[in-house]
């Protein structure tokens, strides 16, 4: 049995090899936080990894965000722009902001690792990502076809939306080209739906981005593309905090995704939760950086356990089963 250094050291390597392809001579920036020492020892393996494969590697040390979606400092946004690659294992996800849309239009290609744990890294990092991005990548060409989706569930999630022409993203694992970017666990297809077309009611019963697992579910009643939080458990009472100090665009429909990694499970880290295979996710708040126009400084994302998913009337996703193969049926 290795142990947990070893086997972090492994999936660190699985990452800057196969994951980024990451080459000598090229500026890798690693960008964290001080908010958990176990992230720390991620980010210093990382860098370990990068620089064995004789990267100029850099590792920044920056005050947690408040929230996902907040800026990193103005020094930070200019080390990931003028990086070839970075890597961001923070407490918080840069995905959402545009010190990172700066970096990957400028041709840099990286991977948002948020809230990511020792235990997920040698969970989900060690993973094979040419059979995830397989089966990603046939998902989202599946709904690409599509423009009006509908999400169910049993305990009462029926929501309808349209993507209406919205790129469908492929979150594979795999960013070895210029401009690419992706989270790290990967594993899911996604996109932003049209702003405004969103109408019915969604249950979040798994976890909840900034929030965690969820011990009872949270529901919304979503109207014209805008969420309004019904529950008030507590779980539910953090989540409006976490909105409403955003104003109203925090409550915009951000988000529809499915997720296709078959390593992932429902920790309470939305990081991980969001990949696992046969689930889908709703996000609420910012979707400029999926091609939306919304720009807000949050963006969070909720579980829906054993979801049912119909795409122009098509049944993809059949209680938490995905009905879509890695490759395409042979005639």
């Amino acid at each position: 049995m290795k142990s947990t250094d070893t086997a972090l050291a492994q999936a660190a390597r699985n990452v800057v090899e196969h994951c980024l392809g990451i080459q000598a001579g090229e500026v890798v920036s690693i960008v964290t936080d001080s908010a958990d020492p176990d992230r720390i020892e991620i980010a210093c393996a990382l860098w370990e990894a990068a620089r064995a494969k004789g990267a100029e590697v850099i590792l920044a040390e920056m005050l947690p965000r408040k929230n996902s979606g907040e800026e990193p400092p103005a020094p930070i946004a200019q080390l990931m722009a003028e990086s070839n690659v970075f890597l961001c294992p923070t407490s918080k996800s840069l995905s959402h902001t545009q010190a990172r849309r700066n970096a990957s239009a400028r041709g840099a290609r990286g991977a948002s690792l948020p809230t990511i744990t020792k235990e997920m890294v040698v969970r989900c990092l060690t993973a094979d990502y040419g059979s995830i991005a397989a089966l990603t990548k046939r998902v989202a060409e599946k709904l690409s076809q599509g423009s009006k989706f509908k999400v169910e569930s049993e305990l009462g999630t029926s929501l309808e939306l349209e993507r209406q022409g919205r790129i469908v993203d492929a979150d594979t694992g795999l960013l070895t080209q210029p401009g690419e970017f992706g989270n790290l666990p990967a594993g899911e297809a996604f996109f932003a739906p049209m702003e405004g077309t969103a109408n019915g009611k969604i249950i979040f019963d798994g976890s909840v981005a900034d929030v965690g697992i969820l011990t009872e579910p949270i529901e919304l009643m979503v109207e014209r593309g805008v969420a309004r939080i019904v529950s008030t458990s507590a779980a539910a009472q953090e989540l409006e905090r976490s909105l409403s100090v955003h104003g109203p665009k925090a409550y915009n429909i951000a988000e529809l995704g499915v997720g296709t990694n078959d390593r992932a499970i429902v920790s309470g880290n939305i990081l991980e939760d969001e990949k696992v295979l046969g689930t889908v996710h709703i996000a609420l708040g910012n979707n400029a950086g999926m091609g939306g126009t919304v720009n807000v400084p949050i963006h969070l994302d909720g579980l829906i356990r054993n979801a049912t998913l119909y795409v122009d009337g098509e049944l993809v996703l059949d209680k938490g089963r995905l009905l879509i193969s890695p490759e395409p049926a042979r005639p």
